[in-house]
Order: structure tokens, then C-alpha cells, then sequence
């Protein structure tokens, strides 16, 4: 495997707009950020060196945002899980953020995992940085390779969304239901009904749920 271009900053607005443009290969690291974003264009914030920031220049992939997913919860270890569409969860509070670009033939996949410290409520993984980012290298090369079946199934394995009572809000349109399965093309099924892009809520359930348990680590590549 090739090495890859690992830029290291101190401090940056973003590392998405650092990897932008950088070749496919590329990883952008820092230990701060000043104008860190999610989804929906929400800020991301953490004190310097208490998180790993990290951007990744890849190749598209139909479903990258699930697979990137997929490989960010095996690289934090066996408790994370996924709540649909880029959340990872430790132990019911949220630990992390995916946030997938793709342009000009290249995607930028931005991941934001506490460590020493985290929000009110939130998580922290408490590894060593350089450990992490390795591992993360490593799984994201492992399953934005696999097949569509195969990140689908995993992904499946360790979602806290599916089988839940969920709200779903989307611009001019808020409902409810429970969170089916999961579409080929990565669209989260409620109730029948496509969902793909929105924030979904966890409610409380409401009565008997289907469940969804996640299998032990494994490799993308069986």
C-alpha cells in the first residue's frame, strides 16, 4: 500500500478546506480548528489537542458515507456504533462526526472523534491520536475497497437507528416512524418511506422493537 501525503498543521479553519486540494491519497491533521463544520453547516468545536481532526482525500465511492462509517467505528473499537447518517456513538452519547465531500472526481471524508475531552454529554475515546489515525487510515482504505453487500451488511450490524421509534426532520417536512432498514443506495427506510438527507431523532420507544445487535470486529475483507 502506498503511504500516504499526511499533512500536519497546528491550527487551520478547516481541514476540509486544506484537503480539497490535495490529491486522492491525502490526510490533513490538526490539532485545532477554527472554523470546523458538520452536517448543515454546524460548527464543530473542541480545545486544541483534544480531538482528532482529520481530513482523507479518496476516490468516490456509491456508498461512501456508510462505508467511511463502517470504518471509523472499527478503528474506535468494539463499543462504537452508527446512528444514521455519520454519528458514531459510545455507550449512547455521541463520540464523533463523519462529513463526506465529493468534487471534481475525489471525495474529502472530515472526521472529528473527542479524545481527552468532550462536550456536555458527549463522549471521548481517550486514545492516543497518532494510534487512532493509523488505524482509521487503515479501515477506510479496507472499506471504501469492500463490496456495496458487504459495507451494507456491517453497517446494518452497528446501527442504533434501525429498530427505533424516530422523528425525521427535513426542510418543510417532520415525521415519524420507525427506522426500517437501510436502501441499497444508503437511504434510511421509515415506515416505508426514503429518507436521504434529514436529521433523525431517537425517540423513545414505543412498545416492541425490532433489534439490531452489533457482531464482533471484522475485516472488510472477511
Amino acid at each position: 500500500m502506498e503511504e500516504p501525503r499526511i499533512v500536519r498543521l497546528a491550527s487551520v479553519t478547516s481541514t476540509q478546506e486544506v484537503a480539497r486540494g490535495l490529491p486522492v491519497g491525502s490526510i490533513v491533521v490538526a490539532d485545532h480548528q477554527t472554523a470546523g463544520r458538520g452536517r448543515l453547516d454546524r460548527r464543530w468545536e473542541a480545545p486544541p489537542g483534544s480531538a482528532l481532526l482529520a481530513s482523507f482525500v479518496l476516490e468516490p465511492h456509491p456508498l461512501l458515507s456508510l462505508a467511511a462509517g463502517v470504518g471509523a467505528a472499527e478503528a474506535c473499537g468494539p463499543d462504537v456504533r452508527l446512528k444514521w447518517p455519520n454519528d458514531l456513538m459510545l455507550r449512547g452519547r455521541k463520540l464523533g462526526g463523519i462529513l463526506v465531500e465529493v468534487s471534481r472526481g475525489k471525495a474529502v471524508v472530515g472526521i472529528g472523534i473527542n479524545l481527552t475531552s468532550a462536550p456536555p454529554g458527549a463522549a471521548r475515546l481517550g486514545r492516543p491520536r497518532d494510534e487512532l489515525l493509523e488505524r482509521l487510515r487503515a479501515d477506510l482504505s479496507a472499506w471504501t475497497s469492500a463490496s456495496s453487500s458487504a459495507i451494507l451488511e456491517r453497517w446494518r450490524e452497528l446501527s442504533v437507528t434501525l429498530g427505533r421509534h424516530v422523528r425525521v426532520d427535513m426542510p418543510g417536512h417532520t415525521f415519524e416512524g420507525m427506522a426500517q432498514d437501510i436502501a441499497e443506495d444508503g437511504a434510511l427506510v421509515v415506515d416505508g418511506q426514503r429518507v436521504s438527507a434529514g436529521d433523525v431523532i431517537h425517540l423513545r420507544q414505543r412498545g416492541p422493537a425490532a433489534r439490531f445487535r452489533a457482531a464482533p470486529r471484522r475485516s472488510a475483507r472477511g
